[in-house]
């Protein structure tokens, strides 16, 4: 499941810095890629989005230093939370 989470998150990262999904890699910095911090901004509102999810404020995401492999980790820590509550409600 989190290959599919994986890859979606590449493919939304690829799409904002217009770049080929293959030379995304889990240690790759956003920095690396070439996303400037506004990007990133809109990238994370992307993935919010597209994941249907919110991530709790980001206490200070340092876009020099934080991985993709962060960024897919935080998705899914927000997916696996958001499941949690829906099981709790039903």
């Amino acid at each position: 499941m989190t290959d599919t989470t994986q890859q979606q998150v590449f493919d939304i990262i690829a799409k904002q810095a217009k770049i080929d999904v293959a030379i995304i890699k889990p240690e790759s910095t956003l920095k690396d890629l070439g996303i400037a911090s506004l990007e990133a901004i809109e990238l994370i509102f992307d993935i919010e989005e597209h994941f249907n999810i919110t991530f709790p404020d980001q206490q200070g995401a340092n876009f020099d230093t934080d991985t993709t492999q962060s960024l897919v980790d935080a998705v899914q820590k927000a997916l696996d939370e958001k499941a949690a509550a829906g099981e709790g409600s039903k």
